[in-house]
């Protein structure tokens, strides 16, 4: 086997295998650093190995073993007394019979999860913290969801990690007097790691990091099945997730949602979607998901049935903006409102947050901004704002999509 072909199976079982492994390693010792470090390690051996003897049967036990015995080796290190060394050895043991049956290794994924969002955590680092214990996204790739400097990110996520080992904050699903707390960043970190595969393009369909998020979502439900925001977040997945087939062009142009062919969204998502928003709403008072949830079912209605519905779009994100205070809610709310109100209106709304810092560099904000100012014939204006959209663009789709858009301004020169 070639570098390049262990490199890339490598990278698949990492992709799969990643947040399952961590949270198994991570259960007994509570140090999520020092299981990350192990299992690092373990995939290092894994490019320098497999080349030569091949990819064993069964990658995960492979790389189970291997991790385990550096991440024992570590805490050995730190522990000298009996009982210590009594806890490495039942430690020990535990993960040897897990590897010699992977398909049996517990999933303590959603356990690791909650630990992420103990009241002990800073609560602005939970879910990011969710997002690199599970998912392995790297803190540039976090901060940009957060919109945090990446240098902040990074020495908060090792504080945090930290603190999971020094407090000892168990591995486990909280009591129901429990989650209201912690329940919230575990939604967070699932929907932002959705909203980043979301952008990204799958050779067969989906691509994998909306598939996890996806998956844990269900995963969720199924183990909280009365909690509404729960279904509320599933639902808005299902949602955005029927437009994916409509939202690029053959050749992998992007698609604007109001130019998309509504035959190819897909009919059995939106199904699932409308039925968990409807039960969603039965089971509580409205939170964020159920309200964005709505949103998104307007707007197939809207689109689907020609329905005039911008006015309850609007009044949908007033209660959103009232209940969040996000600014990417008051970015989208404008949006909505140039419907009603015109492009002048919404582009007073985003006067009224253009102070806030975290939108410099948020090239949705920008992409908006120039929208807007074209459809009010400020045509120059509207330039520079696509100028900077442009520049900030990570999708080559979208970033040729805002170029046409800009060509397409009268008697600007570019």
């Amino acid at each position: 086997m070639s570098p390049d072909e262990a490199r890339r199976t490598a990278e698949q079982v990492a992709r799969n295998s990643y947040g399952r492994l961590v949270a198994f390693l991570a259960a007994r010792t509570r140090d999520v650093a020092g299981a990350e470090d192990a299992l690092a390690e373990a995939f290092a051996a894994a490019l320098r190995l497999w080349p030569e003897t091949s990819v064993p049967d069964n990658p995960d036990a492979w790389l189970l073993t291997v991790a385990r015995r550096r991440q024992t080796d570590a805490l050995r290190r730190r522990v000298t007394r009996r009982t210590g060394e009594e806890h490495l050895q039942l430690m020990a043991e535990e993960i040897e019979a897990a590897a010699s049956t992977p398909e049996d290794i517990p999933d303590r994924r959603l356990a690791l999860m909650f630990a992420c969002a103990h009241p002990a955590i800073e609560k602005g680092m939970r879910a990011p913290l969710i997002l690199q214990t599970i998912l392995g996204l790297n803190a540039i790739d976090i901060a940009s969801a957060f919109l945090i400097p990446p240098a902040t990110m990074g020495q908060r996520l090792v504080r945090a990690k930290t603190r999971i080992r020094d407090a000892g904050i168990p591995f486990r699903v909280p009591e129901k007097t429990e989650l209201p707390e912690r329940l919230d960043a575990v939604l967070e970190a699932i929907y932002a790691a959705y909203s980043k595969g979301w952008g990204e393009i799958g050779d067969t369909g989906t691509p994998e990091l909306a598939t996890e998020a996806i998956w844990l979502g269900r995963l969720v439900v199924a183990l909280l099945p009365d909690e509404p925001e729960a279904k509320g977040m599933l639902a808005l997945m299902y949602y955005a997730e029927s437009r994916r087939p409509a939202r690029r062009t053959a050749e992998g142009a992007y698609i604007a949602l109001e130019a998309q062919d509504t035959g190819l969204w897909d009919s059995a998502q939106i199904t699932l979607a409308e039925t968990l928003l409807s039960e969603a709403n039965a089971g509580g008072p409205s939170g964020r998901y159920q309200i964005e949830a709505a949103i998104q079912s307007a707007h197939v209605a809207r689109r689907r049935f020609n329905l005039d519905n911008w006015t309850a779009i609007v009044a949908l994100y007033d209660h959103l903006l009232v209940l969040t205070g996000s600014p990417v809610v008051a970015l989208n709310r404008a949006t909505a409102l140039a419907e009603t109100k015109g492009p002048e209106a919404a582009l007073a709304a985003l006067d009224a947050i253009a102070h806030d810092k975290r939108l410099a560099q948020y090239q949705p904000y920008w992409a908006a901004r120039g929208h807007l100012l074209a459809r009010a014939g400020r045509a120059a204006e509207a330039d520079a704002a696509y100028e900077l959209a442009i520049g900030l663009s990570s999708d080559p789709a979208v970033e040729a999509y805002l170029q046409r858009q800009r060509h397409a301004l009268p008697q600007t020169r570019h």
